[in-house]
């Protein structure tokens, strides 16, 4: 197969994030929330370094002939490609930054450099500097009897050169990251008028380094690789949790992959520098906007009171399907219960984990964990169970990325209040969404599960999209069960009827669906497959992806992020066609139907389509049997798949090119499907 139809990992990430950093460029997006999204897109970036490049990194130290199976692209390859894609990106970010500026100073908000304020204002400084900032800062003066201090993950540091008469040049390093010193600094005389914190200290360099003449200057900041395999050096002399903090400590010091610079200073210092850190040249970026725009909060909280500067309110609704004056769990016994979140409450899965925890007939909860708000009352609820006398099985998962010092605190409370805790299973991460409730009745014990898209987070789940089903199918309910005895073995299914199941019983069932659409369409009735997900890169259903549009299927799929598939390819995908949509709210659902009418197959699935998922990860696809739920399943994706505010339309090219309503009425999905969920809970919709 041509080359031509797929993209590189790395490379669609990248333009994914573009997509993001058009939200921050857009004027009709509001003035706080392009501030946000310029955050977004910062802190995104943050994670790729730390995450992708650093992956590619490892790999071509390992074995520099690896190739990735899409593109053929060796590690170096692809961390070249990806470096000047992102210096095309962070140019257009510079930009992004001055421009969103101009817009604070039309709200009275300014940030300024000591080359725009008074002789007044800097004596006023330089007195704040010597009273506040002198004995909290440490500095590095770097020759032969002091060595190069250790520079910490993302934190800023003043970097200059130093001289003097007698001696060689030294390098005089300075913290600038220190929690009790404030990040915004006010301008006296000028009202919202404000100047960096890291700004002040290195203007004021000379006084700490009394002696020395201070040549340039700037301010640095690196970002370290922080893929580390925590399998590949577990420890069996410590318990896993015990392991599991050893990882984070280790991934604080793992080799930097970027170096990032305020202001251009001499090439021998960098160089310097980058043989200090062990760093390419290549990996040095230098910065016309700040290194951290943390401080775009505090910019954001000042400016709240003007309510045009920010998406127009919008509260999670109640659900229709049920009433708030009976058990949750009596109701989802009658029918199956389909949640959508942000636009309806988390609260109704909430209020029944509490019912099973005080039901007298409830036996054992069992539940996967993999990131938790910081005040869970899904924690709650599960402490108060097991406070109860009822069975607690929960998997928190360690292994969850920039989340394991949260689920190490997590496992330990809910162990302290009697739950039985497992931290999930060697080499494989459990992802899945999944809560197993039994009950006692006349008729034996029935179950009643739970299985979702996203985290069961309530923080998230008003700021992302995402579906959870509420069930009591004993068929479901058994192989959730089975699914359960086989993670406190430490072992996965590897047969499943209904529930598609990663490792074993997830991706062949997806390829087997897809074949059945081929044989619908060479048999003259005509195959459909529509699929929304976050990511698309597995290449084996890739392959089948691109053997079905050859059969003449059409397939249409949402994909908010990477996805390595071109549509519109001629001779391979012309009947593949693949949209993006990034908004208000994080695209997270996953839906996948196969067919159309009532033969037509609805899932909703933890699950994106990355091998790192099907194959690599515990994860549950569950079908959606309520006709009625099939109708909004299918509303959902129809929406979605017509918006012309959000979406962007992907070319045979691979580029993505946004939609606007032109003469049509606008159709932003997002606002749409809230709007149907205040009319579904009895109210008017907020403008």
């Amino acid at each position: 197969m041509t080359k031509a139809m797929y993209e590189n990992r790395e490379l669609s990430w990248l333009r994914f994030n573009g997509r993001v950093l058009e939200e921050a460029e857009d004027e009709r997006v509001p003035l706080c929330e392009r501030l946000n999204f310029l955050s977004i897109f910062q802190s995104n970036l943050d994670e790729f370094f730390m995450v992708r490049i650093g992956s590619l990194h490892d790999q071509a130290l390992i074995d520099s002939e690896a190739r990735d199976n899409k593109t053929h692209m060796t590690s170096s390859e692809q961390i070249t490609a990806a470096t000047q894609r992102i210096r095309e990106l962070c140019q257009r970010r510079d930009r992004a930054y001055a421009m969103l500026l101009d817009r604070l100073a039309d709200q009275g908000i300014t940030l300024v450099d000591f080359k725009h304020i008074s002789p007044q204002s800097e004596q006023y400084m330089a007195e704040v500097f010597h009273r506040d900032y002198v004995p909290l800062l440490s500095t590095f003066n770097v020759g032969k009897k002091q060595s190069f201090p250790f520079l910490n993950n993302k934190k800023l540091y003043a970097v200059a050169v130093l001289n003097t008469r007698t001696e060689k040049e030294r390098i005089g390093i300075v913290p600038c990251s220190v929690d009790v010193l404030p990040r915004l600094v006010p301008v006296p005389e000028r009202a919202g008028c404000y100047i960096l914190t890291e700004e002040l200290i290195l203007h004021y360099l000379p006084l700490l380094f009394p002696g020395y003449t201070v040549g340039s200057k700037t301010l640095a900041r690196i970002t370290r690789n922080a893929d580390i395999d925590a399998d590949a050096i577990y420890d069996e002399d410590l318990n896993y949790r015990e392991h599991m903090a050893e990882v984070i400590r280790r991934r604080r010091k793992l080799c930097p992959v970027r170096l990032e610079l305020s202001r251009s200073i001499e090439q021998r210092v960098i160089d310097r520098l980058c043989e200090q850190l062990q760093i390419d040249k290549e990996r040095v970026y230098h910065n016309d906007s700040p290194l951290d725009l943390g401080f775009f909060s505090a910019f954001r909280d000042q400016l709240r009171a003007n309510a045009e500067l920010f998406y127009a309110p919008r509260h999670p609704q109640a659900s229709p399907d049920l009433k708030e004056n009976l058990p949750i769990l009596d109701q989802v016994e009658e029918h199956d219960v389909l949640l959508h979140y942000p636009y309806q409450s988390i609260r109704p899965f909430l209020r029944m984990l509490s019912e099973a925890a005080r039901d007298p007939k409830v036996t054992a909860i069992r539940m996967t964990l993999y990131r938790l708000a910081s005040d869970s009352k899904v924690v709650e609820a599960l402490e108060e169970a097991a406070e109860n006398g009822k069975r607690v099985d929960v998997l928190v998962e360690l292994k969850a990325r920039f989340d394991e010092e949260n689920n190490i605190q997590w496992s330990r409370r809910l162990e302290m209040a009697g739950c039985h805790v497992i931290y999930g299973i060697e080499r494989l991460k459990v992802h899945s969404k999944l809560c197993l409730i039994t009950r006692q009745t006349e008729q034996g014990p029935k179950y009643i599960t739970q299985i979702g898209t996203g985290n069961y987070n309530e923080k998230t789940s008003r700021l992302y999209t995402d579906l959870s089903l509420l069930t009591a199918d004993q068929e479901l309910g058994e192989e959730a069960a089975q699914v359960f005895e086989a993670l406190l073995e430490g072992e996965t299914v590897d047969h499943t009827a209904s529930l598609l199941v990663a490792p074993h019983c997830l991706q062949n069932k997806l390829l087997d669906l897809i074949d059945g659409e081929i044989q619908k369409t060479r048999s003259g009735s005509g195959g459909h497959i529509r699929i929304k997900v976050n990511s698309l890169s597995d290449k084996t259903l890739m392959d089948k992806l691109v053997e079905a549009s050859q059969a003449g299927v059409k397939i249409e799929m949402i994909v908010r992020g990477i996805c390595c598939l071109i549509g519109g390819v001629p001779g391979y995908t012309d009947n593949l066609k693949v949209i993006s949509i990034v908004g208000r709210y994080l695209e997270h659902s996953r839906i996948y139907i196969f067919g159309d009418g009532e033969e037509a197959r609805y899932y909703i699935a933890s699950a994106d389509w990355m091998t790192r998922n099907t194959l690599r990860r515990v994860e549950v696809a569950a079908p959606v049997k309520n006709s009625e739920l099939k109708k909004k399943l299918e509303h959902i994706f129809e929406v979605q798949w017509r918006d012309n505010c959000s979406a962007r339309d992907q070319h045979a090219d691979g580029t993505y090119v946004r939609r606007y309503p032109g003469t049509d009425e606008p159709l932003n999905c997002q606002n749409l499907l809230y709007d149907e969920a205040y009319r579904a809970a009895g109210k008017e919709p907020q403008a």
